[in-house]
């Protein structure tokens, strides 16, 4: 008697064959096989039904292959007009794409002559009669002249004994020596409906008799569309480019040395003034950018932008809906949310420094480049885009714009740098004598543009010894235009107010370009936010411990906050947010007990107080192992399939046994 195993090696044969695509025939060997190896009854049966299960699924992915072919090359065929260069080479391949699709083995496409009054043979594929390939077609006559008179598809299982089309002996004798018998002919519209124009006409063949199917009829007619599309487009690209010809040959050199004059007599006047009224580099920017008519974005010497992009009017946000912010950095820079990447803000700085070398702006990735420098030392750059040429007097007018602008970074830098010392001195009798005199320090916060009664951030940074002397100055220069403020106490301290992103992903943001000014890992612990004086000086002690233990775990250059450390930020926070660690521990297996009415939190705690132990587990729960199996696979959904590794079976336990004593 055959055994199970046999019978499942025959439904693995079935499903063998499927894998490997094989014909239709060696299905049916499967069922023979059987029967020769003994297999009868309803084992014969079941394979045989399956035999005929795999029959139908072979079908089916058969007929999902021929729709992806036809789809792709449809697609195909709209890529081709998107990218129209050639009419010819886009009629030819939709011509040889449907003779390909429809299986047919010719395939051709004709289009009327205006001059001549009649219709001729523009596309062939397949064919291998001269004569078929030179007829012209008088309006009405054969298949192709029903097509044109009604704006339909007609196809014809037989063309010779077909007498719904007018026959003529020329159009007979090119199909007979062509040897055609089953036709298919599709108009070429223009618009839809009763007012749609025939430009055309497209045909698939045969040379034996065949019915086209409803799906082989659309299908044409699809790729029909796409020819229409791509004739009507070629003749309005020729048009518009003999129009536009001679009047853009005639104007562009006298409107490009016009504006080019304008702008430099206009560029002289708009950047002396932006100095004489105090102006900053924000405004250089956009009044660059409306002079060169480009997007121009203000960096620093990290490649870390300065101020958002302005956009001229023939930059890419020139036309930028009116409410929109305009912050978006150049593309292939980092933008000035701190997106982009490292490896953007290294390009920029490798360009800056090709600029310097040269004395003059360069081309970097489709954009221009010019160094800002005081001296030798590399304050920034300038970048341009939407401008890919930049002639003589424009070039020159980019390259005046950054001595002006490294005169403003450097007026700006003096003035911050002066305002952080005093400001330092606020900071550090707010973190050594918070109650001392708290008022006397919110009315002095409040002289130097500080309100210590905002709720603030606390972000305390450290880097390598012999690079920590850069690591005040980076800190200025990161918070370089914005309300934070930064001092040396035990390290560096910086307030930032609170603009509701989380303590660590402000450390994170923070450490990541901190790290790039100074060249060197610096790492970046973030508390808060805190209002008042002895909030504040909290926060900065959680933040200085969050420090130690970033410092102790190995994560050299990383931000982080005390709540990102999992049970360590409950000894590490001011707070010990035992409730909000519990909460992020187990939140998805208590919101999931309470929606659902599920055990899973007991289920995790009898599972960790058993060792580990299935059996035990199911014993403490009363239930079927099955049951504990199936809590798990659902603990394993919600936390991730790592939630039994050592760090984190150490976390969910810490959590379940601190909210068993929080409820009592």
């Amino acid at each position: 008697m055959p055994t199970n195993t046999s019978v499942a090696a025959h439904l693995r044969r079935l499903l063998d064959l499927l894998a490997s695509g094989a014909p239709a025939e060696d299905f049916g060997t499967v069922a023979t096989e059987a029967r020769r190896g003994g297999v009868d009854g309803d084992d014969l049966a079941e394979i045989e039904q399956a035999t005929q299960a795999a029959l139908r699924v072979r079908g089916a992915l058969r007929q999902h292959q021929r729709r992806e072919a036809e789809l792709t090359a449809l697609f195909d065929t709209a890529g081709d007009l998107a990218a129209l260069r050639d009419l010819d080479a886009v009629l030819r391949s939709i011509v040889r794409r449907a003779r390909m699709l429809l299986g047919t083995d010719t395939a051709y496409l004709t289009l009327p002559d205006e001059e001549a009054g009649d219709t001729f043979m523009r596309v062939t594929d397949g064919s291998v009669s001269e004569l078929f390939q030179n007829l012209r077609l008088q309006l009405g006559e054969g298949l192709g002249g029903l097509v044109a008179q009604t704006a339909r598809p007609y196809a014809t299982p037989d063309y010779r004994t077909d007498e719904r089309f007018h026959h003529t002996h020329s159009i007979d004798a090119g199909v007979l020596d062509e040897g055609l018998v089953a036709i298919l002919g599709v108009p070429l519209l223009l618009g839809s409906g009763s007012g749609g124009k025939v430009i055309g006409a497209l045909f698939a063949a045969d040379r034996t008799p065949r019915t086209f199917s409803p799906d082989e009829v659309a299908l044409l007619c699809s790729l029909a569309n796409h020819a229409a599309i791509a004739i009507d487009t070629a003749k309005a690209m020729t048009d518009a480019r003999v129009a536009l010809a001679e009047l853009a040959e005639a104007n562009a050199v006298i409107r490009e040395r016009s504006a080019a004059m304008q702008r430099a007599e206009e560029s002289h006047d708009r950047l002396s003034d932006l100095v004489l009224r105090g102006g900053d580099v924000a405004d250089v920017a956009a009044a660059v950018a409306d002079l060169l008519e480009g997007d121009v974005t203000v960096f620093d010497a990290g490649g870390w932008p300065l101020t958002p992009t302005a956009h001229g009017a023939g930059g890419a946000g020139g036309s930028a809906p009116a409410g929109t912010s305009g912050t978006d950095a150049p593309k292939g820079f980092v933008g000035t949310d701190g997106t982009g990447g490292t490896d953007d803000a290294a390009a920029l700085v490798r360009a800056a420094e090709e600029s310097r070398a040269t004395a003059h702006a360069v081309v970097h990735d489709g954009r221009w480049v010019c160094a800002v420098l005081a001296g030798q030392e590399m304050l920034g750059s300038l970048v341009l885009s939407g401008r890919p040429d930049l002639d003589g007097p424009d070039r020159r007018l980019f390259e005046r714009s950054s001595v002006v602008t490294s005169l403003l970074l450097l007026l700006r830098r003096s003035v911050a740098e002066a305002e952080n010392r005093v400001r330092g001195d606020l900071i550090t009798d707010l973190l050594t004598a918070p109650d001392r005199d708290p008022a006397g320090l919110v009315a002095r916060g409040r002289n130097l543009g500080i309100d210590l009664n905002r709720p603030h951030l606390v972000l305390v940074a450290s880097t390598d010894a012999d690079v920590r002397d850069r690591l005040a100055g980076a800190a200025v220069q990161y918070l370089f235009g914005g309300d934070g403020v930064s001092a040396e106490h035990a390290g560096t301290v910086m307030l930032v107010p609170d603009g509701g992103a989380t303590p660590g992903d402000a450390a994170g943001a923070a450490a990541e370009q901190l790290t790039h000014l100074v060249g060197a890992p610096v790492t970046v612990a973030g508390a808060g936010p805190a209002a008042g004086p002895r909030a504040l000086a909290d926060a900065h002690a959680e933040a200085a411990r969050c420090l130690q233990a970033l410092t102790v775990l190995g994560r050299r250059g990383a931000g982080g906050s005390a709540g990102e450390l999992g049970f360590l930020g409950v000894l590490l926070g001011e707070d010990h947010d035992v409730e909000g660690f519990v909460r992020a521990t187990l939140g998805p297996l208590l919101e999931y007990d309470d929606r659902r009415g599920t055990q899973l939190v007991r289920t995790l705690g009898a599972y960790f107080g058993c060792g580990g132990s299935l059996t035990r587990a199911k014993e403490e729960l009363h239930v079927h192992i099955n049951t504990v199996v199936q809590r798990l696979d659902r603990v394993q959904a919600l936390l991730g399939p790592d939630w039994n590794s050592p760090e984190n079976a150490l976390e969910l336990q810490l959590a379940l046994r601190l909210r068993l004593l929080s409820r009592g």
